[in-house]
């Protein structure tokens, strides 16, 4: 693997981290495959979690980009109750690690943290993530995002800003 490569999906998860940190949503949305899928697993025990979101609990499940979309519309249309106000977020992404697929396709691991603050009080969530990547152009669109969230527990509503 190239260092380019490597510093181009860096670039690239840096831009979604600072979309969804802006709120710039049309644009966030824009790096996501229609078909793309979102799964947060939820813990089965202390070292086990789901890993068939159409079969066991998870925290977040999209099956595709739809489900993002409408969040965004809630968000938007002051229909989420749970995200008003929206908090403030930080999104922080480490350790890249990226490997090559076939059809020019990348499987990406990070690990990131979330710092948000909302009505006076700052919290964090923190993780590894797992995406799969295929080449769109000059840039990468995202087919699949897997979300291991490792906080022991969870202060607020989790929503896809958070992660």
């Amino acid at each position: 693997m190239s260092a380019t490569l490597q510093q181009s999906v860096e670039q690239f998860l840096y831009r979604k981290a600072e979309l969804c940190d802006a709120q710039s949503w049309d644009e966030y949305l824009d790096l996501f495959d229609e078909n793309s899928e979102f799964h947060v697993p939820q813990w089965d025990s202390e070292h086990v979690y789901t890993t068939d979101p159409k079969r066991s609990m998870s925290l977040i499940y999209y099956a595709s980009r739809t489900g993002l979309e409408d969040r965004v519309f809630r968000l938007r249309t002051g229909k989420s109750a749970a995200s008003t106000p929206l908090p403030r977020t930080l999104h922080q992404i480490t350790n890249v690690r990226v490997s090559q697929r076939e059809g020019g396709e990348l499987e990406v691991k990070a690990n990131w943290a979330t710092f948000y603050a909302r009505n006076g009080v700052a919290e964090h969530f923190f993780g590894r993530v797992t995406y799969q990547l295929r080449p769109s152009g000059d840039s990468w669109k995202i087919t699949r995002k897997h979300v291991l969230l490792l906080n022991d527990t969870i202060n607020a509503v989790l929503d896809f800003y958070h992660l």
